[in-house]
């Protein structure tokens, strides 16, 4: 089998797996970070699907878009959105804030460089709301109130509603999909207004996972807990910039590490959450009372 078809297998089939045990943790303790990074690796799944049933069926432009969608726009902003409500109740918010705000100025740098035709005020507009969210975020973190990663979950949640329409809808040219010369999709084809969401979407949800994880490690060596939070945080920091660094070599032709990278990420993110004992403390068969594994602390 080509490493075209291998990669994505593996990456959608632990993808699935990972977002069923979150979901099955999710059911036995209502975190709603739990939800949230379920569905991202849910979302990681289907982009994943999709680049397995085009490296073996071959690829039609809603298997395109599908992938465009769930990967280049949800998969970050959602693993990074479960980070803020992990960390909600923390001065992280200043931190998101600044995602927030950098993903807004990366947006309108985008287009500055590319120049994408037929754009108009849409990079701006982009700019606009996140500053004005950054502001918000800001603010609530400041007041101590718990309340600024539902900002962010309103800048995320409704920012992917909108963007569903506007990449199912794009105009393309025929035949409907771009691939490079190794068969592995980019997102050339797609119009500019559709290519200024992965900026927008993945800065904020990039650096929201990586700076959170960094957050935990400094949290917990301040308090002196160089528990498995320690490793854990950094295998969840790797998992979130393998894949963001793979996929911003593809802008500059460079696709061969794609596929590996996306495996890696979900490798090293599913490694980080399952020797976490914040998030795993018995793993049991989804949705039974089977326990599989279960943590026992120190007396």
């Amino acid at each position: 089998m080509e490493p075209n078809v291998v990669l994505p297998l593996l990456s959608a089939t632990l993808s699935f797996l990972f977002a069923l045990l979150l979901l099955d943790q999710w059911l036995e303790r209502r975190r709603t970070y739990q939800l949230i990074w379920s569905l991202g690796m849910a979302w990681f799944g289907i982009s994943a699907g999709t680049e397995l049933l085009g490296g073996v069926l071959g690829w039609s432009e809603p298997l395109y878009r599908a992938w465009y969608l769930f990967g280049a726009v949800f998969v970050a902003a959602w693993l990074g959105l479960g980070t803020m409500y992990l960390l909600g109740r923390t001065r992280f918010g200043y931190a998101a804030a600044g995602s927030v705000l950098l993903a807004g100025l990366f947006t309108v740098l985008s287009q500055v460089r590319q120049q994408y035709p037929d754009t108009g005020m849409l990079p701006y507009a982009a700019f606009a709301i996140a500053l004005v969210g950054a502001v918000a975020i800001t603010v609530e973190t400041r007041r101590g109130s718990g309340r600024w990663a539902r900002i962010a979950g309103a800048l995320v949640i409704g920012g992917s509603i909108a963007a569903a329409p506007i990449v199912l809808l794009a105009p393309v040219q025929a035949p409907g999909y771009a691939l490079d010369a190794a068969g592995i999709p980019v997102g050339s084809l797609m119009p500019g207004s559709v290519r200024l969401l992965t900026p927008l979407f993945n800065v904020t949800g990039g650096f929201a996972l990586v700076l959170g994880a960094l957050y935990s490690v400094a949290a917990a060596v301040r308090a002196r807990r160089l528990d498995s939070r320690v490793p854990a945080t950094i295998l969840i920091a790797l998992g979130g910039f393998v894949p963001s660094m793979t996929s911003g070599l593809t802008r500059f032709g460079i696709t061969e590490t794609f596929y590996l990278g996306e495996l890696l990420g979900v490798l090293f993110l599913f490694a980080g959450f399952l020797v976490s004992i914040d998030v795993f403390h018995v793993i049991r068969v989804p949705f039974t009372r089977r326990v599989l594994y279960a943590r026992h602390e120190a007396a």
